[in-house]
């Protein structure tokens, strides 16, 4: 929980519905006004210190609550900075190329739907995005699916799916990072504890996805002509797998997140400046602004133009206010007078993971954005698992499974909207097929009082 003493006791009916109007006003926004989520949390930030100062806590202490809500994800803050750097340097060094083109070597067969989750897992772990997977790549295969004329509604269903898995599973990922600097938790051990459940939840997923594929061999001209234009950029060489393997050796040896950040995108912008001869003033201007491609191919173009800090902004405001918001709502009594009378109800190990996930479950639902689901019910809860001694990683895995996942899910979520739009597959139609999304917080309440260890 954040290091914030409310300042305000406010009766528990009281709290719920305030913290009701807080949530209607921002699912109001962002699914009835389509506005970014950044203007109905900072229009709640307004309204908590409206209800902060009616309460008589004085604007001092108002103010000191939220920014030290904010200071809380400063962590998150420079690894989203890192983050940027290291996906632009990975594009210039190849190694996000050379990912990419490695996972199209897998396409053929029978196994289209199993084929297309796979792979478009593959690409979302190498790029830490599940948007961009799902505008890039999975248009590429929602375009073969029609060629074939095989179900959009079950390769959409992959295509999520796999973007979701490597969302959660990648290095890269805001979500991932935020996750684990919530609560505490290196990055890289948060990592290795939701493979507990992720993995099994992948396995759950392919073996329904091979079930379902149709018998037909599939076309590989479209893998093709990615392959021909990544090949084009001039970027793929044996030396850009090297900060991929400097990312495995830093996990191996459990060096910090951010030094392991670090270190890899050092490493791959040696590798763009002696190998790829690309000027060195161009590749400082690449750090911060992404790398623009200009192939012939303007799906691979989508797919590598990217990164940067700047292209972090957006997040990092988003962190930044949120918290604030949360520091807000500690600060006048809002969420420590419910969170005491959820400690008082919850004792049982299953019964606090359980409501975990039903929490950022219901914020999905009710809001439509992961990013507050991962962060409010993280700072909620945090105080609880300390108490009865489950472990972090406990939280920063159900968070994961149970808010990450669950926003594609959503049919006016951020996500969903965005996915439904780019593929032009309904939400409700890929929903019943999003296998491993659905699979995710089901397993972890089933069995995650069983692996916390």
């Amino acid at each position: 929980m954040f290091p914030i003493k409310p300042k305000h006791q406010p009766a528990l009916i009281e709290s719920i519905l305030f913290f009701l109007v807080l949530i209607s006003l921002i699912s109001f926004f962002i699914i009835k006004l389509e506005s970014p989520p950044h203007i109905p949390i900072l229009l709640g930030i307004f309204l908590l210190i409206s209800y902060g100062l009616m309460k008589r806590i004085s604007f001092t202490d108002i103010q000191e609550g939220m920014v030290e809500g904010a200071r809380t994800g400063m962590g998150a803050v420079f690894l989203f900075l890192l983050i940027g750097v290291l996906i632009s340097s990975w594009i210039i060094s190849g190694t996000i190329p050379v990912l990419i083109n490695t996972g199209f070597q897998f396409i053929g067969g029978t196994w289209f739907y199993a084929i297309v989750f796979a792979v478009t897992a593959l690409v979302g772990v190498s790029l830490g995005s599940s948007l961009t997977t799902t505008a890039t790549i999975g248009v590429a295969f929602i375009g073969m699916a029609s060629a074939m004329d095989t179900s959009l509604a079950i390769t959409a269903g992959a295509i999520v799916s796999g973007a979701f898995f490597g969302d959660k599973m990648s290095p890269l990922s805001d979500t991932t990072n935020l996750a684990s600097t919530i609560v505490g938790v290196d990055l890289f051990e948060h990592i290795k504890h939701i493979s507990l459940t992720t993995i099994p939840a992948f396995i759950i997923a392919f073996i329904l996805f091979a079930i379902l594929s149709p018998n037909e061999t599939i076309s590989l001209q479209s893998a093709t002509d990615y392959q021909n234009a990544l090949q084009g950029t001039g970027l793929i060489h044996w030396l850009s797998w090297l900060p991929l393997v400097v990312i495995v050796l830093c996990t191996i040896f459990k060096i910090p997140a951010f030094l392991s950040l670090g270190i890899s995108s050092i490493t791959a912008t040696l590798i763009a400046g002696f190998v790829h001869h690309i000027p060195w003033g161009s590749i400082w201007g690449i750090w911060f602004g992404g790398y623009t491609a200009s192939t012939n191919f303007e799906p691979v173009n989508e797919l590598l133009t990217k990164g940067g800090i700047n292209s972090m902004l957006f997040t990092i405001s988003l962190v930044i206010l949120a918290l604030g918001f949360g520091g807000l709502l500690f600060v006048t009594g809002i969420i420590p007078s419910i969170l005491l009378a959820l400690q008082e109800r919850l004792q049982r190990v299953r019964s606090i993971i359980i409501s975990t996930a039903a929490t950022a479950i219901g914020i999905n639902v009710f809001v439509g954005e992961q990013y507050l689901s991962v962060m409010l019910t993280g700072e909620t809860y945090k105080s609880l698992y300390e108490k009865v001694g489950l472990p972090s990683k406990a939280l920063s895995r159900t968070l994961e499974d149970a808010g990450t996942v669950i926003n594609p899910l959503v049919p006016w979520s951020v996500c969903g909207v965005f996915i439904a739009d780019v593929l032009g597959v309904p939400v409700l139609s890929y929903l019943p097929f999003a296998f491993f999304c659905l699979a995710s917080p089901i397993i972890t309440m089933i069995f995650g009082g069983k692996r916390v260890k």
